[in-house]
């Protein structure tokens, strides 16, 4: 009965989920922070003062200045995401889905701890990222700590960006087991 009830319990949750490899770093946030974190995609937090240009209406120069723009968004991009050091980031193993991750850790976390997780999620345009969550179970064995976390203080662009990656991921999985 036990197993029946591990089982359902385990298949009602609310996200799909997805083992996947990733840029990832972790750092405890500390008590006096918490009240201050709140997720964000970090490209938002750069480019916060632009002001939008008004329509041009000449459709060669449109579509010239729409393709500029669209290379300018790229570099820019790319700049904050090495300035933030995004690019740089060791590659972990992590299980994701909308409403939460798990992962190892060297170093041990305790359950209600606040975590800072900076990912970068590679889609068809990557997705840098900040996202917090609470440590809602840890496993030890020897030196390796098993943690999942449930993500706190995000908004639905982030767990969107989260749900896209997820569901990526899958049709990836699916095509690779067609082709065997």
């Amino acid at each position: 009965m036990d197993d029946q009830q591990n089982e359902a319990s385990e298949n009602r949750r609310e996200y799909s989920r997805v083992s996947a490899y990733i840029p990832f770093e972790v750092r405890l946030v500390p008590p006096e922070l918490r009240p201050d974190v709140r997720s964000r995609i970090y490209s938002e937090t750069v480019l916060t003062d632009i002001k939008i240009l008004p329509d041009v209406q000449d459709q060669i120069l449109s579509s010239w200045l729409t393709m500029l723009n669209a290379k300018l968004d790229t570099i820019i991009r790319l700049l904050t995401v090495h300035k933030e050091g995004f690019d740089c980031m060791p590659f972990k193993y992590v299980t994701i889905s909308g409403s939460g991750m798990s992962f190892t850790s060297l170093e041990p976390f305790a359950l209600g701890d606040i975590l800072e997780i900076k990912m970068m999620l590679s889609m068809s345009q990557s997705v840098a990222l900040y996202v917090y969550g609470e440590v809602r179970q840890v496993d030890s064995h020897q030196n390796i700590h098993y943690i999942s976390v449930q993500f706190t203080e995000t908004d639905d662009a982030i767990r969107d960006e989260i749900i896209r990656f997820v569901f990526e991921k899958e049709r990836e999985i699916l095509r690779e087991k067609r082709r065997q």
